[in-house]
């Protein structure tokens, strides 16, 4: 088998490269992935798209993102509604630093066109009346943010792209990667030998262990996040709500659970993607402390998947200098299916040499050359 690309990786990163790369005209794409579709970090995320962000390059990334799930289900000709609730995301502040950085945060925001606005604490209340305002100062709220599901967006991507005519493997593992003289000769599987000179890792948290077949070193690591779900019951809550500080994120889907989680700071880095009793019960804790009323629901289930994760949790997107044809899309900390829509389009736009629609130069891998990245966009989801 012949390929102009080789992806390896067909979660919601991977099938949007995919996509954008057909759309354009490019021929004999093929993704491999030794997963069921959403079988990885994309089916186990939280689910939630927001554009509230302390920098600007996130804040472009999330806002032309979101303008893309807005009108995904049209563009990609999907048969199904892949359901983007627009309820907003409601981030509160508990601290007074927090409370200083937030009102920093929506100026640059509101900068680039996110419409999102500062609230006190009787205006969070009126959005979210069931907030313990005994430790809430104020909030954020932007109310385009919201909530998308990622089976039907993956698969709503998947669809169009098989329609332009990418081959997918799915419960297909790649085992080697032939780089000979500095040039990448062939991709090798369970059960394919695919020629190719490109190859793109979209492997999520096996992201390292890709690049090593190739010789590439991606500084990255993986980490569980666990996230559990609740009984249905009726709307009570609109927004997401999320606290930086209380280490918590919680969102009422459409179907009535609600659906939280949190970071766990000694997690090990490795590929566990298990629950703990300790997750449920500091869960329950810091959901009962900031939304009491949510302590009379019962848990239905909990689970783990995985963050891949760089020094300065931003994403690594593009070329590398350590391997002609090689391409990332890697690295998201906890945000690459809100990110999919950019990560598809800029990667299809660096394959095919094409000017990047933004600048791409803080997200390219060089950025870690001799230097140490401590800082990082605060985030539990």
């Amino acid at each position: 088998m012949n390929a102009n690309v080789v992806i390896i990786g067909g979660g919601i990163s991977g099938v949007a490269i995919a996509y954008n790369l057909a759309k354009k005209g490019m021929k004999d794409i093929v993704v491999f992935d030794d997963n069921y579709m959403t079988g990885g970090a994309t089916g186990r995320c939280g689910a939630g798209v927001r554009q509230q962000w302390s920098s600007k390059g996130n804040c472009i990334m999330a806002k032309m993102s979101i303008d893309f799930f807005e009108r995904a289900q049209e563009e990609l000709e999907y048969h199904r509604d892949v359901e983007f609730k627009q309820e907003g995301y409601l981030i509160v502040a508990t601290t007074d630093e927090e409370d200083e950085q937030f009102s920093k945060n929506v100026a640059l925001q509101n900068e680039v066109g996110i419409p999102s606005k500062k609230l006190t604490l009787e205006e969070a209340l009126q959005i979210v009346p069931h907030l313990n305002k005994k430790i809430v100062k104020s909030a954020t709220f932007c109310p385009t943010d919201g909530h998308l599901n990622p089976f039907l967006m993956t698969d709503a991507y998947y669809t169009a792209a098989k329609k332009l005519g990418v081959q997918f493997f799915y419960r297909e593992r790649v085992n080697e990667i032939v780089v000979k003289d500095g040039v990448i000769q062939k991709v090798i599987t369970d059960h394919h030998e695919v020629l190719t000179s490109k190859v793109v890792n979209a492997a999520g948290g096996y992201s390292y262990e890709v690049g090593q077949m190739a010789g590439v070193d991606i500084p990255v690591y993986s980490e569980n996040h666990e996230i559990l779900v609740t009984e249905p019951i009726e709307k009570i809550q609109g927004p997401m709500v999320i606290s930086f500080s209380k280490n918590i994120y919680c969102q009422q889907v459409p179907h009535g659970s609600f659906i939280m989680g949190r970071s766990n700071p000694n997690v090990e880095h490795n590929h566990d993607i298990s629950s703990s009793h300790e997750f449920l019960d500091e869960m329950a804790k810091t959901a009962v402390e900031l939304l009491p009323p949510l302590g009379q629901l019962r848990v239905i289930r909990q689970w783990g998947g995985s963050y891949n994760v760089s020094p300065d949790r931003q994403p690594i997107l593009g070329d590398t200098d350590q391997l002609e044809g090689y391409y990332l899309a890697c690295g998201f900390s906890g945000h690459g299916f809100m990110f999919a829509p950019m990560t598809g389009l800029l990667l299809s736009e660096i394959i095919l040499n094409q000017p990047p629609t933004i600048d791409m130069s803080e997200l390219h891998i060089s950025r870690f050359k001799n230097s140490t990245h401590n800082t990082y966009e605060k985030s539990v989801v």
